[in-house]
């Protein structure tokens, strides 16, 4: 049966983070063993010792891949789009490390795009254009014109997005034709699936964000090292589905790393012991897995096929009023005071117009917000309100204070569950990744690869 495939099903593949040092660490073995090792043995003595320069991928700024040139530029205009997304908050240090993983990244691509040549493959220069544009207007909400003057404001280029698009569609097609045809989930793999769901009705599950950096015993310490930087980033304010998508070697890699809605079973033992103690918005790691390192992000938590109350559409009204120039915080406080009194002797929400002109105060009204959308500690307080009660009022000494009113509240219905197509799709699209991953391995394998 040939798969159903989805944008997401062919994500990029990663290379690893590694140097020299790495390298210099494998299968060490005294001097004198190196004569007798046997064929196929790699053997470096402990006393090893570098000649030159220690780091040469520092001047190893463009690469010829298969004939294929890829210019210091290309390096230079791709960066420039994971600096912005950063919003230019990158240390000197792992700029280093970025134009080796762009330079990685790049080649990955281009090897994609020759793979899909050499198959007959060719993706028309209009596809590429109108995928631009949706691009554009999707994840920047601009024109094309705006989209072009925007990358070449950062220091990138519209020719440098649209070539990775051109990669993303070749490799998307290739997988198609190549994998897509082969691979198939029988009726009875779904239906256990489904019967696990509808058996853990009510247990917890968890939508997590990774990134996973691949490890040898050799490379461990030296993985460790650029997984704590890169933990370091982000706890300064990186973006984590910018870092997941030129750092993480797992298949999420082209969706930010997010691993969608899963539950602890489903992780690894070292993965679910943590998962479980995370808080929404919790970064932990890096963590030591088989064959690696994880960094775990908890995006949000949700009981399975449970309907969860923070789904909840409310008919909202803000009631806000500005304070004078000069106010001390004492005066503030006692007009806070005064004007939540004021606001609790309206009659629900159809009257709170009629005394927020009274006091001098704005009202605002918002009938689709979702609890989910809230910050926390007003997500909680609200759903605990009836309609035409209020919460208490919080603000500033700049913004004033305000007061939120609840008029209303849709809540949402249970969760069936995905249906038989769509987990069947999701199981198809997993195995379709696992080949892709194998497949690009042979590529870099049997590349010809120069560097300047």
């Amino acid at each position: 049966m040939q798969a159903v495939i989805s944008n997401r099903s062919f994500k990029r593949v990663l290379t690893s983070i590694g140097s020299l040092a790495a390298l210099a660490g494998v299968l060490a073995a005294p001097a004198a063993l190196a004569q007798s090792a046997p064929q196929g043995q790699i053997v470096i003595p402990d006393d090893v010792k570098i000649f030159g320069n220690d780091n040469p991928n520092v001047r190893r700024a463009t690469a010829v891949v298969n004939g294929d040139v890829i210019t210091g530029t290309d390096v230079d205009q791709r960066l420039a789009l994971i600096i912005a997304a950063n919003k230019g908050k990158v240390e000197e240090d792992e700029m280093k490390r970025l134009r080796l993983q762009v330079l990685r990244n790049l080649i990955d691509e281009t090897l994609q795009i020759q793979e899909a040549k050499a198959s007959d493959i060719e993706v028309a220069q209009a596809e590429v254009d109108q995928s631009y544009a949706r691009v554009a207007a999707q994840n920047f909400n601009q024109n094309t014109s705006a989209m072009d003057a925007y990358l070449k404001r950062i220091g990138s280029s519209p020719a440098s997005l649209k070539r990775q698009i051109r990669g993303e569609l070749s490799w998307r097609r290739l997988m198609q034709r190549n994998i897509a045809p082969f691979i198939n989930v029988s009726e009875d793999e779904v239906n256990e699936i489904l019967a696990r769901l509808k058996a853990a009705k009510g247990t917890d599950e968890y939508r997590l964000g990774e990134i996973y950096l691949a490890a040898t015993p050799e490379t461990r310490q030296k993985v460790y090292e650029n997984a704590s930087q890169i933990v370091d980033q982000l706890r300064q304010g990186g973006s984590f589905v910018a870092y997941a998508r030129q750092y993480s070697q797992a298949s999420t890699a082209a969706v930010g790393g997010d691993l969608g809605w899963i539950r602890l079973a489903q992780l690894p033992g070292e993965l679910a012991s943590v998962a479980r103690e995370m808080q929404t918005g919790q970064l932990v790691g890096p963590i030591e897995v088989p064959g690696g390192f994880d960094i775990l992000y908890l995006i949000d938590k949700r009981q399975v096929l449970t309907a969860d109350p923070r789904d909840a559409v409310l008919s909202l009204k803000q009631i806000s009023l500005a304070f004078p120039k000069g106010i001390s915080e004492a005066q503030a406080g006692q007009k806070a005071e005064d004007f939540a009194s004021a606001i609790n002797t309206a009659k629900g929400c159809g009257d709170v117009e009629r005394v927020a002109s009274q006091v001098g105060a704005q009202v605002v009204t918002n009938d689709q917000v979702k609890a989910r959308d809230l910050p926390g500690p007003i997500q909680n307080s609200i759903l605990k309100l009836s309609p035409g009660e209020t919460l208490p009022p919080f603000g500033s000494l700049e913004d004033g204070v305000r007061i939120l009113m609840l008029c209303g509240r849709d809540d949402p219905q249970a969760d069936i569950g995905p249906s038989f197509e769509q987990l069947q799709a999701q199981m198809e699209d997993d195995r379709i990744n696992k080949r892709a991953q194998m497949y690009l391995r042979d590529l870099r394998r049997d590349a010809i690869i120069e560097y300047n």
